[in-house]
């Protein structure tokens, strides 16, 4: 009795020790990924763990695709400010975060703040800049390139991938939930936390080739 606790003993002293070297490997990229691509997808689960229910739920209907295209040059780019901003908030990120880094509503411009995805970049009048006039500084033949198509999912039902890139975009409950988030991708399920989990880049256009099962 005593010689087959051993043994268990030491199958399970060994199981361990081969557990704890598994956890130890390095995590191997898939083909054609960059090694830690993903590496930010702890922040979202942290942002979102930080965040009430009440700031990721509801919606007050007022920003759409199109209005969310009209501040930016192109897609991806940084929107411009919409509103007048103190010349001093151009050193003092803080200040834009009051009201960015977690949403909340504004009476003066009977709106919800939209939230920042990148709080930790204070220096936000690097990137946003406000708009000073109504007419173009110069004409130009400017032409934007095509926002990234929606609904591209592989089957009917499932979870649709992500079609922009995500520098500076890593916090995907900054702009697809809470009252200021864009209704067309507003999101119906934000208590999940991990985004990710059921949600991947889309990493290229081009056609895939059939899967074929090796004999």
């Amino acid at each position: 009795m005593k010689k087959a606790e051993n043994t268990r003993g030491l199958v399970h002293g060994l199981a361990a020790i081969c557990l704890v070297g598994l956890m130890a490997l390095p995590v191997m990229a898939a083909p054609g990924i960059p090694q830690g691509f993903d590496a930010n997808g702890e922040k979202i689960f942290k942002r979102y763990d930080k965040t009430p229910l009440a700031a990721t739920t509801g919606t007050d209907g007022k920003r759409n695709l199109n209005s969310y295209y009209e501040l930016r040059q192109y897609p991806g780019s940084p929107p411009m400010i919409p509103h007048d901003v103190d010349p001093s908030f151009s050193s003092k990120g803080l200040k834009c975060l009051s009201c960015h880094e977690k949403g909340g509503y504004d009476s003066s411009k009977n709106a919800y703040a939209p939230v920042t995805p990148h709080p930790e970049n204070e220096l936000c009048f690097q990137c946003h800049v406000p708009k000073h006039a109504k007419k173009l500084f110069r004409e130009n033949n400017w032409l934007s390139i095509a926002p990234p198509k929606l609904g591209i999912s592989e089957l009917a039902g499932s979870p649709p991938p992500i079609p922009h890139s995500l520098q500076l975009r890593e916090d995907c409950i900054a702009c697809h939930t809470g009252p200021a988030a864009v209704a067309e991708i507003r999101v119906e399920h934000a208590s999940r936390g991990n985004c990710r989990q059921c949600h991947v880049p889309f990493i290229s256009t081009a056609p895939a080739k059939e899967f074929k099962r090796k004999n």
